[in-house]
């Protein structure tokens, strides 16, 4: 053994002679050696001497018993004292090392996601609800019928003096209005007065229209000129208390206000209100149907499942050819016939030869007319319905349809010609390689009665037409798209359709509870009459009658805010200030410079400027006459307003400019409907594909239009709003940009954080008034109001001014029960 020392044996001093404690060892401890220690004092029994062990003869001794080590002192080294830990231990602290370091990282991690939260604003705890909301309902838009009243006498829900004015003394005729609405419903019920026909077609058989213009020929639903569409029928005057318009004007566009529109008068003549089996759409069965049969009387229902849109729009514009400017011939498609002399080249078809001298294809009822040689041609103008090929269309979309081209195509004699431009969002169906494969495509994109009606496109087909363009995303969201270029499609129909001097783009979730003829002729003639000066600067604000007075009124006040600035009126000096670097430039609110002709982008030398189109005079020298009676290149029912400074999030989707020196100069107009001329799309075609320059969908007419001195204007059409609205909080509030303008800076209202103010409108792109008024005026319930109980045991059904509404998307109607159907 490594511990047995022979040579100190006898060295040893003996054991004393008193009791060894005695140890119990396990037999297996007795031969561990590792558990005892190794150095020569462990076979040292005890320190103790006695005389009498002296005298003990060695063969008396016996070695001591090894001892298991008792005290805790400082081990000694040897070479089997280290014990090797376990492999559990080993693993638990490999463990609780590993935890401990995904701990740090995971604070780590947290506190810079807790920075980054602080810096974006996120995580805030919720601010206090916009003032707006606290705003009481307004309760007479749902008034009934049987409390119709003329409009001079109307005394209205809102606004009163005192929304105007809060300091005025409350109106005794209010309260006499409140009284007068709890009036017993029964003795109301016995007051309704027949509905009357609404046209607001000129008198075509007048001596004065046909000395001026050709004669208009009548046009009907189906080949053999017999079913002509039914009129709308309106009731003179409002329901009581029926609220004014806060924005925009029914007078300053020539727009009637004087009646108002209940459902089956408006809808009745294109299938609501009677049963499928005789080719309604069998809604509008229940409830108040009180006076509804004056809508059919003495022509009775139009069965609409044998009318087919395109042959009657076809055939009334042929029969009224002769009252149209002579159009060119529409363009091919070179990339589809592949023309080798080009577009010049190609042949004109058979077809088209003949088109001039036979007009009789169908039963000989198209005649051919002669065009008079004295009269006064007027130009044709093209609808453009915007939808994609897997649209559903429910009854109510096809009622509103058949509305659209009754009252601007069939009963204008063909004034208007409506078209859906459809987007294929599957790019790899061959439309452009197979003509069977565009005419399925086509017929399976629209409902049967409105066949041959469509054209198609796809944003394969954009990035070839327009192709080498910066195809950066913006927001994610690719170039060619319908979101990004609503208009690129628009340009290339435009550019193709040569015979058509204006274009309405419409998108189909707009509802207007009006005569549509009404709407676009009125508004068409107010836009052409407007002067160029300040425009610009009109177009940029809301018009707000009860607080800016006459349109004279406001037209001064603007040019005030304009070249004084709002930051002091009586200041003329503002602009002379220097500036302060604690406050930025936009909220000193100086004079501006009025916009007068085309406003070039900077680092653009290659636009391209028509000259016929300049100012002849200077600002100062003119006295609002340039402009007027020139047709607008561009009409919108939104203020156009500057993005620049705002924090509308699309304002930098800019593509193709030269940005060194800053954007160029912008107007936007949310939402897309409205009227485009064909100066301004060849334009924008132009800018697109020659010089590939683009910007967002509601930014890019305008500033094309801005940019090249083109005529834009903003209609103020009346636009209601669900809440007693102080008017003026109201102004301030959509007139609260730079200079008193709409845009322009951050405080306005087109900003991303501000626009829930638009929430009760009944026109902006997420408006919650607009489907809700179209769905009660339909009889339905909305947020447990309404509705065929309501109506019946209260005032009527709802009669509503012409109001524009949108969005309207999915209503659902209630159908007659399916045994009816078929009994």
């Amino acid at each position: 053994m490594l511990g047995f020392r022979p040579l100190r044996v006898a060295k040893r001093k003996l054991q004393g002679f008193n009791q060894v404690p005695t140890y119990d060892v396990d037999e297996t401890d007795a031969y561990n050696e590792k558990k005892y220690d190794s150095d020569e004092d462990s076979w040292v029994s005890s320190a103790n001497s006695t005389p009498y062990q002296s005298r003990v003869s060695s063969s008396n001794y016996d070695p001591p018993r090894r001892r298991r080590r008792t005290s805790l002192s400082k081990p000694t080294v040897s070479a089997y004292s280290y014990r090797n830990p376990r492999a559990c231990t080993r693993y638990f602290g490999l463990v609780v090392s590993t935890l401990l370091v995904l701990f740090v990282l995971g604070l780590m991690k947290a506190g810079a996601i807790s920075a980054r939260s602080v810096e974006l604003g996120l995580h805030k705890k919720p601010g206090p609800p916009p003032v707006w909301e606290s705003f009481p309902f307004l309760k007479r838009y749902h008034g009934g019928i049987r409390t119709l009243t003329s409009r001079s006498q109307n005394v209205p829900e809102y606004p009163t003096k005192q929304d105007i004015d809060p300091e005025m003394p409350e109106n005794t005729e209010e309260e006499s209005l409140k009284e007068r609405t709890t009036l017993d419903k029964r003795e109301e019920k016995q007051a309704l007065p027949p509905s009357n026909v609404f046209s607001p077609y000129p008198d075509y058989s007048s001596f004065g229209y046909v000395e001026e213009f050709a004669t208009v020929e009548t046009c009907y639903l189906d080949a053999n000129d017999t079913v002509k569409p039914l009129p709308l029928r309106a009731y003179n005057g409002v329901v009581k208390g029926t609220p004014d318009n806060v924005i925009g004007s029914y007078d300053l566009l020539g727009l009637r206000n004087d009646v108002c529109f209940e459902r089956f008068g408006r809808l009745g003549p294109y299938g609501m209100g009677y049963s499928k089996k005789y080719g309604g759409s069998g809604a509008g069965m229940e409830g108040d149907r009180e006076g509804i049969e004056a809508v059919w009387e003495g022509k009775g229902e139009i069965d609409y499942r044998e009318v087919k849109w395109g042959q009657v729009q076809d055939r009334c514009i042929e029969k009224n050819q002769h009252r149209f400017k002579s159009a060119p011939k529409g363009r091919d498609n070179l990339y589809q016939t592949m023309a080798a002399k080009g577009p010049a080249g190609e042949p004109v078809q058979a077809e088209d030869e003949k088109k001039d001298d036979e007009k009789s294809h169908v039963n000989g009822t198209v005649r051919a007319q002669p065009k008079p040689e004295t009269k006064k041609s007027i130009s044709r103008t093209c609808v453009l319905v915007r939808t994609w090929s897997d649209y559903k269309y429910d009854d109510e979309d096809i009622m509103h349809l058949r509305a659209l081209i009754t009252e601007l195509n069939v009963q204008s004699g063909g004034e208007y010609t409506v078209q859906f431009l459809i987007h294929v969002k599957d790019d790899n169906r061959q439309i452009w390689a197979d003509d069977d494969v565009y005419q399925q495509v086509l017929r399976d994109s629209l409902p049967a009665e409105f066949e041959g009606m469509g054209t198609l496109w796809s944003e394969r087909q954009m990035f070839l037409i327009y192709g080498g363009m910066d195809e950066a995303r913006f927001r994610d969201i690719q170039l060619y798209g319908n979101y990004r270029s609503t208009f690129m499609p628009v340009t290339y129909f435009a550019h193709q359709h040569p015979e058509f001097d204006h274009f309405w783009h419409w998108e189909m979730d707009v509802r207007y509870t009006g005569h549509y003829y009404h709407l676009f002729n009125q508004v068409g003639k107010w836009a052409d009459k407007q002067p160029r000066k300040g425009l610009w600067e009109r177009n940029a604000r809301f018009y707000v009658p009860a607080v800016h007075q006459t349109w004279e009124d406001f037209t001064q006040m603007v040019r005030v805010q304009t070249e004084h600035g709002t930051n002091n009126v009586a200041n003329k000096w503002s602009s002379h200030l220097p500036p302060n670097p604690h406050m930025p430039e936009p909220e000193t609110q100086k004079p501006e410079k009025p916009i007068w002709g085309p406003e070039k982008p900077l680092d653009y030398p290659d636009i391209e400027i028509d000259e016929a189109i300049l100012p002849t005079t200077k600002w100062g020298e003119d006295k609002y006459e340039w402009g007027v009676a020139e047709p607008a290149d561009l009409i919108v029912f939104n203020p156009l307003f500057d993005p620049d400074k705002t924090n509308w999030i699309l304002a930098e989707d800019v593509t193709g400019y030269n940005r060194t020196r800053g954007f160029p100069p912008r107007r936007t107009a949310i939402n897309t409907s409205g009227r485009l001329s064909r100066r301004l799309l060849e334009t924008m075609h132009r800018e697109q594909a020659i010089h590939r320059h683009s910007m967002f969908s509601e930014m890019w007419p305008a500033s094309c239009a801005l940019h090249h001195g083109l005529k834009a204007v903003y209609a103020p059409h009346p636009v209601f709003i669900d809440r007693k609205w102080p008017v003026q909080y109201l102004a301030a509030i959509y007139n609260n940009g730079r200079n008193g303008a709409s845009g322009g800076a951050r405080l306005s209202v087109f900003s991303d954080e501000r626009q829930h103010n638009f929430l009760g409108t009944t026109w902006y792109y997420h408006a919650g008034h607009a489907p809700n008024m179209w769905k009660r005026w339909l009889g339905y319930r909305v947020d447990g109001d309404g509705g065929e109980q309501e109506e019946l045991a209260n005032e009527g059904r709802m009669c509503l001014p012409a109001m524009l509404l949108h969005p309207v998307k999915q209503v659902d109607l209630v159908f007659e029960h399916e045994g009816e159907v078929h009994g």
